[in-house]
């Protein structure tokens, strides 16, 4: 069977590694960038260093940073109008998963015209978009390498997935130094998510051994560095090895996808305003638990990847079991909330989401299918 393996053409990793970002930006050519952040990024004087190292390169730079933490349709729009007023020539997004899934839908626009709900689903584009370059300052999302762009319709109250080739940055820019001394909550939020990413693309229906081998070596360096880099903040290894993880899981999801973790997880965020890698965090055991059916066998290897010595176990499927209760453990040491009833979730709204997800382009590949109502259960199992 064939397949494809999509990544950025260039991915500078590791500490110091925004300088020599700074010099490849500078030699591309480009001569005005949109720089797509947030709020406390600016604030807390990232973007001011990120400016003057681009100014001083020779690049002149326009900053748009409203983007919310879960980026709507207003942002791309108000995004894109800045960029075609300032006449800017390439995209810089700074941040995590919001301002690059924001930076996305804006270069994506700039190139092919409409709205951005115009391309939810699978490759709806016609044209690349504008060079993007994509620096990071968390360990999570992977969006700075992906071809996954996910943007809230706030009419609809819902996640649009949009997966797209076009939508693949030219860069990504993964420097640990960027991620030192954010707050253990955000840490354990986006930890959890790139687990979710190396499982869901491990038990995917679209793996392939490429992605099964990235997934695996992920989640092993999760379970080694995530509990530090949530208690010891400023540990430049936690943070070096949770960067090299994220970025290995994005690998793997890229291009095996993902599953009804982020199908449902994508309604709750589009729902309630709630945070991604949270929602993930809470239904990943239990949408494993119903997949456990028809992967017990991937999930034995979840197990051992999560130091679990299965060797004890009779059956895959007590050690499927065994790797739910060190996914489960994992979120409890890192202080992730115990279910979606602390999140403010109502079971008077399970109809609604679980339609919703069962729409959502991230779903397709789960290994086992789902009914409405087995999507309900699953809702009712995380409360």
């Amino acid at each position: 069977m064939s397949s494809a393996f999509f990544i950025p053409s260039v991915n500078l990793m590791g500490a110091g590694c925004l300088a020599d970002a700074v010099n490849q930006i500078k030699s591309s050519g480009f001569k005005r960038s949109l720089i797509v952040t947030d709020a406390v990024l600016s604030q807390i004087g990232v973007v001011g260093k990120i400016q003057t190292l681009l100014k001083e390169a020779g690049l002149e730079v326009v900053v748009y940073d409203q983007t919310k933490p879960n980026p709507t349709t207003e942002n791309v729009k108000d995004g894109l109008a800045l960029l075609q007023q300032s006449a800017c020539d390439c995209v810089i997004s700074l941040g995590g998963g919001s301002p690059h899934d924001c930076a996305k839908g804006i270069a994506l626009l700039a190139t092919n015209g409409g709205h951005i709900a115009d391309y939810e689903g699978v490759d709806q584009s016609g044209k690349p978009q504008l060079p993007l370059i994509a620096i990071n300052t968390t360990a999570g999302t992977a969006s700075e390498m992906t071809r996954f762009c996910i943007i809230t319709d706030e009419a609809r109250h819902i996640k649009m997935a949009i997966v797209d080739k076009h939508v693949t940055p030219l860069m990504s820019v993964n420097d640990p130094e960027l991620m030192l001394g954010k707050p253990a909550s955000l840490t354990a939020a986006t930890g959890m998510d790139a687990l979710t990413h190396a499982i869901e693309a491990y038990v995917s229906t679209a793996a392939t051994p490429v992605t099964d081998a990235l997934a695996i070596k992920a989640i092993e360096l999760i379970h080694q560095n995530l509990r530090t880099a949530v208690h010891q903040g400023d540990n430049l290894t936690a943070r070096e090895n949770m960067a090299n993880a994220q970025f290995m899981a994005g690998m793997a999801f890229n291009n095996a996808s993902l599953g009804y973790v982020h199908a449902i997880a994508h309604q709750l965020g589009g729902f309630y305003d709630l945070p991604h890698g949270v929602c993930n965090a809470v239904l990943l055991p239990h949408v494993q638990q119903f997949n456990a059916h028809v992967s017990a066998e991937r999930l034995s290897d979840v197990a051992k990847a999560m130091g679990v010595d299965i060797s004890g176990l009779n059956t895959a499927e007590q050690a499927a079991q065994a790797a739910l209760d060190a996914i489960r453990q994992l979120s409890q040491d890192v202080n992730i909330p115990a279910g979606l009833s602390d999140l403010g979730v109502k079971a008077s709204d399970f109809d609604l989401l679980a339609e919703n997800a069962l729409e959502d382009a991230c779903g397709l590949t789960n290994p086992r299918p789902a009914t409405h109502g087995q999507i309900v259960d699953i809702l009712v199992a995380a409360m």
